[in-house]
């Protein structure tokens, strides 16, 4: 299938702010692009691009006094499939992990695993290792979280989020995230698109989503807490510790974000 993607984000500056933004389909579906998805800034602006450490590709600008908008449309190849389940995947012992995993093991901004190492073990101990317990913790995250846009906060942290219980998608994703690693199960934080494909309406509005990939048995598997059920359609943005490595826009100064819009809709084929 084709799925058409883009975004929309218009930026008031008082004066010239630098900005990193991170808004650009992952590396591991460029070959999927049949129409790219080029930044385009109104009015025009030097954009320069690098990779972070996670090998996400990052967009570096500085805004300019007034009113900014960065845009792009996007057409991308999709296989249909849903999510892959692997319910025999293994739990992989700490000590046999590869080293470029275990940075995924520890607490990070979002996901404060000290705090909620003994609450982990204490509901999950007793579950099976591998995709069963992390399955285990999606199923416990997505039942013990009532979703709402009207709960978003770029300061929730997991351990506010267990207390709490109400949130958005990320929220969802931080708290597993930091229930895995409890449990000595890699896991990382990943953004990107995800519409509606294959799900009955009604839809809600659209926006960027939040997830989560478990390491287990020498490969990275999609996990969802917020959703629960194998998704059709993702499309990966960026990857990292958590929510902090994967920021839409970093401005380094003054700014409002006055209008916020995502597409991601199937093209019938022609």
């Amino acid at each position: 299938m084709k799925i058409a993607i883009g975004y929309e984000l218009v930026f008031e500056c008082p004066k010239p702010t630098p900005m990193i933004l991170t808004l650009s389909v992952h590396y591991t579906r460029v070959s999927d692009m049949i129409i790219p998805d080029h930044m385009v800034a109104d009015p025009p602006v030097p954009i320069r691009a690098y990779r972070d450490r996670f090998g996400n590709w990052c967009s570096r600008i500085v805004a300019p006094a007034g009113r900014l908008k960065l845009s792009t449309d996007a057409l991308v190849n999709d296989t249909g499939l849903a999510d892959v389940v692997v319910p025999e995947a293994r739990q992989t012992p700490v000590e046999a992990l590869p080293d470029d995993t275990l940075e995924f093991l520890l607490g990070s901004r979002y996901c404060e695993t000290d705090l909620l190492s003994d609450t982990a073990w204490r509901l999950f101990e007793q579950t099976t290792p591998g995709w069963p317990r992390v399955q285990a913790i999606c199923d416990l995250v997505h039942n013990h979280i009532r979703f709402g846009y009207e709960h978003a906060d770029a300061t929730k942290s997991a351990w506010s989020v267990w207390n709490d219980g109400i949130g958005v998608c990320r929220d969802y994703a931080h708290l597993a995230i930091a229930f895995c690693r409890c449990m000595n199960i890699p896991a990382r934080y990943c953004t990107g698109y995800l519409g509606d494909i294959g799900m009955p309406p009604p839809y809600g509005p659209m926006d960027f989503a939040g997830w989560f990939e478990a390491y287990l048995d020498g490969e990275w598997y999609t996990f969802d807490a917020r959703n629960n059920t194998p998704r059709i359609g993702r499309v990966l943005l960026a990857r990292g510790r958590d929510a902090a490595d994967v920021a839409l826009s970093n401005a380094f100064g003054a700014n409002e974000l006055k209008n916020f819009l995502v597409r991601t809709d199937e093209v019938p084929d022609s």
